[in-house]
């Protein structure tokens, strides 16, 4: 096999032309292989199979400067840059990331977990090599869902004007995650070296192409005369998101991280026919459609995650009513909040980690005007794989802050699909409502609707020792540490609310208890345990408090246990601190 004689990028260039098809069908084998066994990112990877050898082939990188937007593609690139033999610890704990990491290798120029930001950062990147006076060539890949987010344009305007030598590669396959979306998409399509309207070129951008991203030879040509051309330009790919495998190509949707499967065939492995509990997403997805059935101002808004949310649901039965509006998380939050000045109710779903990207919106334009907007943040806390780019570990910290706010934390998938229900009673304020990936633990879980008393917690167990107040889904972690310890009298409050808090129930167990252990899965620099603290030192309790959370640092991936054990908040780890309080003098 060619690929195994490649050690260093070197190798790869000593390779004839000739030899680079072959190495090609190598190289997405070996994807298909390593995420079948493993799970992971595959039809992006595999689009792009043919532009990274030509990249690696014809540029002299790390000098020259390549950014993978988003870092979905960049498998091919780690493997042909030194990491193949530890390709096997992708997105493990202690492993490789899953996506670009400038710590991780000098061939990732810079880090890519979040899509829309390699213009920006190649354009700095080229500045800098001018105002150094020195030659290097500087590369963007951006998908076609990507390249229309707010900041790739923003980038975009610059790059036109800045003289810079940049090279934007397009790969355009009609796809992110889901379906791309909006008029650009249509743009794209019809986009030819001769078309009368086009937005790159209108833009001062020199423009080239669309051509075949899978047609080795012909990538090569465009490649190397774009090489020779100064300043900005922008060379348009047209490629098939999961090339290679026909079961990919098919349902691209399915396969862009279609978990293990059967390398051979394609075939998803079976899973068991046992009823199981529900992801969190579904208990929103079928929550929400069964409300907007009956509640004709419901709205459904997400920024191109309608599969990933279960907001697909919705779309698909009340499609005028569900809007993905692309990778566009600023404008998703503005658009709900004009939703709600104008009567209807919005349910803005984000993941966690994708609101940081609309912060000032959630500020300025919702909060400050106290319009009820309803923010549901999927992949709260701890994400597994995806790693440090992905935890929706700072939700309570960013938002906590912010006046108007209402903030809410389901314990179960009953409790998420209560607040849906209340949420669209009447209420006068925005909300957070914070939930995490995965599944929760009751089968059981579509029963009548009840209304959620604003700002109240409850006691899960008495206790007279020790009080542990818990946020959302933590209570499974402390209720299964309390279960070995059932002589030890120990009290459980779920507090729900991160905001308002519940005070009437702090002062209860502040007058009651000496000893009280916070847990959240959230960071403890300003979290729900800061909270608390707050709370004591307004009211002058001196009582002791121990926080458990995320600590002050970037959480790398793995799978959950495994992360939650390393931030102390695993169920060993509650159990043992609840232990050492008990024995404190």
């Amino acid at each position: 096999m060619i690929l195994n004689q490649l050690h260093n990028i070197e190798d790869l260039r000593n390779l004839s032309k000739d030899e680079l098809p072959t190495l090609a069908k190598e190289l997405r084998q070996y994807i298909i292989h390593a995420v079948a066994t493993k799970a992971g990112h595959l039809g992006a990877s595999l689009g792009v199979v043919e532009l990274t050898i030509a990249l690696h082939y014809l540029f002299k990188t790390p000098k020259d400067k390549l950014i993978w937007d988003v870092g979905h593609q960049a498998y091919g690139h780690k493997i042909l840059t030194g990491r193949k033999n530890v390709f096997d610890t992708n997105r493990q704990l202690h492993g490789i990331s899953g996506f670009p990491k400038i710590s991780e290798s000098p061939f990732d120029a810079f880090g890519t977990g979040h899509s829309s930001t390699s213009i920006s950062a190649i354009l700095g990147m080229a500045k800098a090599a001018q105002l150094r006076n020195e030659n290097r060539q500087h590369i963007a890949v951006i998908g076609d869902a990507s390249i229309v987010s707010g900041m790739a344009f923003e980038a975009l305007n610059h790059a036109s004007v800045s003289g810079a030598n940049v090279l934007i590669i397009l790969n355009d396959n009609g796809i992110g995650i889901d379906w791309s979306v909006g008029a650009l998409k249509e743009h794209f399509k019809n986009l030819s070296p001769n078309s009368d309207q086009n937005i790159f070129k209108a833009l001062g951008l020199f423009y080239t192409g669309p051509i075949d991203g899978h047609d080795l030879p012909v990538l090569m040509t465009a490649l190397e005369d774009l090489k020779n051309i100064p300043g900005p330009k922008l060379l348009h790919v047209k490629t098939v998101k999961g090339k290679g495998l026909k079961q990919a190509e098919l349902d691209q949707v399915t396969y862009h991280a279609p978990g293990k499967f059967d390398s051979v065939t394609g075939e998803l492995f079976q899973k068991s026919n046992l009823p199981t509990p529900p992801k969190f997403q579904d208990v929103f997805g079928y929550t929400l459609l069964e409300l907007a059935k009956t509640n004709e101002k419901i709205i459904g808004i997400t920024p191109a995650m309608p599969s990933g949310s279960s907001l697909k649901y919705m779309m698909a039965e009340i499609p005028e009513r569900a809007f993905d509006v692309g990778i566009a998380e600023q404008h998703a939050v503005t658009f709900s909040a004009g939703l709600a000045a104008d009567g209807f109710i919005p349910y803005c779903n984000i993941y966690s980690t994708f609101l940081q990207r609309g912060y000032d919106q959630v500020i300025h334009d919702v909060a400050l005007q106290n319009l009820p907007v309803i923010f549901c943040l999927d992949r709260a806390g701890l994400v597994g794989e995806d790693g440090a780019t992905h935890h929706g570990i700072f939700d309570i910290a960013y938002l906590r802050s912010i006046p108007n706010l209402i903030f809410f934390a389901p314990r179960n998938e009953e409790e998420l699909r209560n607040i849906l229900f209340t949420v669209q009673l009447e209420l006068k304020a925005p909300i957070a409502i914070r939930y995490p990936r995965g599944r929760g633990r009751n089968i059981n879980w579509e029963s009548p609707f009840q209304s959620i008393e604003i700002g109240k917690g409850i006691c899960l167990r008495q206790g007279e020792k020790l009080a542990i107040i818990s946020l959302g889904t933590m209570a499974y972690n402390v209720e299964d540490a309390l279960s070995d310890l059932t002589n030890l009298n120990i009290g459980h409050y779920d507090m729900r609310f991160i905001k308002p808090l519940d005070t009437d129930i702090l002062h209860e167990i502040f007058n009651k208890f000496q000893s009280i252990i916070t847990v959240e899965d959230g960071i403890i620099s300003g979290g729900f345990g800061s909270a608390i603290l707050e709370f004591a030192n307004e009211h002058d309790y001196t009582n002791r408090i121990k926080i458990l959370g995320v600590p002050d640092q970037f959480i790398e991936q793995g799978t959950i246990p495994e992360l939650q054990k390393i931030c102390g908040i695993d169920t060993e780890s509650i159990k043992n601190c609840i232990l050492k309080e008990l024995n404190y003098k």
